[in-house]
């Protein structure tokens, strides 16, 4: 019988229905259920399981609509047909899977890689940051903060029985116009920035954009000039093109503009907040990086990656929106402010470099779901995005000036080389002061740090330099995070 192996681990956080009927569906795939005998009766499996007797009969009828299940009057509920057979088709496909593996040989696949992604060096990040009492991690947002009522209600709208349902469709490789319009009319317009719609390309994220520019552009003999320390990611993907990278130093003005940087074919530039430093690129800096791109023929890569978390009032408007904008290729991301699960970004370049972009996406994966592009649309053209980044960005603030007292308070011997209220800390630890050891030694008090080591580009990278995030971790948390940070300083 099944009442006696069947066990149900609750999760407060599923409905019962679901929990229950997922637990059903895994026992009848798996083919454990004999064929010819009745399930338990809803009064015997509630009481076994401690659930309503309703509850039961829900889960046990929508079985019985989705063809799982069949219903016998005055007998009960029976395996449909189709399913007698599960569990000998199971095991015959687990017997001719061990045969076959024992009889042939798996390829060498080592041999067969002309590529070593795995080998690429990444920012590392423990997944479960979550379970730190003090995740000073940067990337990841508190989950509370999201405006699941507003998400919820575009969700809604979309789903309205009279609604359009384009979304349903296969765009061969166009993005949601809805999308492209509140893009063109109401995101790009706050970094001063217009665009016609056939100058913008729907992403997953910022990454990949950055992977279809470098598809399309570089190869062995471009040369990228990338800032040092930098974003890891993007050098590994333009790495992975075989393009030449010239790396140059960032000070408190941003990337320093020399010889070297009228060398490159490209320049990739983190000019808002620089990564990782979070140090803005000077208006003086700025209007010599411009003359240069016509003067030497260079296109340079904007990546504006917190344009929509940028909670500084003052902050500069994207280099896409001044003159010679025709060389830059603008990119950012959409879900930083919601969740970085999201993977939504867009790109702005001239309509030919669109063109092509489109039709390499088109290639890769045609474009992103329809369906969460229209979603988000829908969330932006009822001004819950607006509404929610007002609130983020007057959180943001209270938290980056509670961690920016916390830390002058009780670390004054680090140095915050980042400008006020970016997006993140970057600091200088005292010399000698290793933070990948400080790292691991935080870690003991629950406090999460990143090493700034991994950053760099030298040969030999500084060891004292250390990142600190705030969007993840509770405002409450910030002080006492930092007493224990300031604790492991002192170890």
């Amino acid at each position: 019988m099944l009442d006696h192996h069947f066990h149900l681990e609750f999760d407060t956080e599923r409905g019962l229905q679901e929990q229950l009927r997922q637990a059903l569906l895994d026992t009848i795939l798996a083919g454990t259920i004999p064929a010819n005998e009745a399930l338990p009766s809803c009064r015997r499996l509630s009481h076994r399981l401690g659930v309503s007797r309703n509850t039961v009969a829900l889960v046990y009828e929508g079985l019985v609509e989705d063809g799982y299940l069949v219903s016998r009057p005055r007998s009960g509920y029976y395996l449909h047909d189709d399913y007698h057979d599960n569990g000998e088709r199971m095991r015959s496909v687990i017997m001719h899977h061990e045969s076959a593996g024992s009889s042939t040989e798996a390829p060498d696949w080592q041999r067969r890689f002309i590529h070593r992604p795995s080998h690429c060096q990444g920012v590392l990040k423990p997944s479960n940051w979550q379970d730190y009492a003090y995740p000073f991690i940067y990337g990841q947002l508190d989950n509370r903060r999201f405006p699941l009522e507003q998400w919820r209600e575009a969700s809604r709208r979309m789903l309205g029985g009279r609604r359009d349902r384009q979304w349903l469709s296969d765009r061969i490789d166009q993005d949601d116009p809805m999308l492209i319009e509140q893009l063109r009319t109401r995101v790009l317009p706050r970094r001063g920035i217009h665009a016609r719609s056939d100058e913008i390309l729907i992403t997953l994220g910022s990454q990949n954009a950055l992977f279809l520019i470098a598809q399309l552009l570089f190869d062995h003999d471009t040369r990228v000039g990338i800032e040092n320390p930098g974003y890891r990611e993007a050098v590994n993907v333009f790495e992975s093109r075989g393009a030449r990278l010239q790396f140059h130093e960032v000070d408190d003005e941003g990337m320093r503009l020399d010889a070297g940087t009228r060398e490159s074919d490209y320049l990739y530039v983190t000019p808002s907040h620089q990564v990782p430093t979070g140090v803005t690129l000077s208006a003086a800096r700025r209007r010599v990086l411009m003359e240069q791109l016509g003067q030497h023929d260079q296109i340079l890569i904007e990546d504006d990656y917190d344009a929509e978390i940028n909670f500084d009032r003052h902050a500069l408007p994207a280099l896409r929106a001044g003159l010679g904008s025709q060389r830059i290729i603008y990119l950012s991301s959409l879900s930083k402010p919601l969740s970085p699960g999201l993977r939504l970004g867009y790109l702005v370049a001239d309509s030919d470099l669109i063109d092509e972009l489109r039709a390499l996406r088109r290639l890769m994966y045609r474009h992103p779901p329809s369906f969460l592009q229209h979603q988000l649309a829908q969330f932006l053209a009822q001004g819950h995005y607006d509404r929610h980044l007002r609130l983020y960005a007057e959180e943001s603030r209270r938290r980056w000036e509670c961690l920016n007292r916390s830390l002058e308070k009780h670390l004054p011997e680090c140095r915050r080389i980042s400008t006020e209220h970016a997006s993140v800390f970057w600091l200088e630890a005292p010399a000698g002061m290793d933070t990948q050891r400080l790292a691991w030694r935080a870690s003991q008090y629950g406090v999460l740090i990143e090493p700034g080591f991994q950053h760099f580009f030298d040969r030999v990278p500084p060891r004292n330099f250390l990142r600190l995030g705030f969007g993840a971790i509770d405002a409450e948390r910030i002080a006492p995070g930092i007493e224990q940070l300031a604790r492991a300083f002192g170890h």
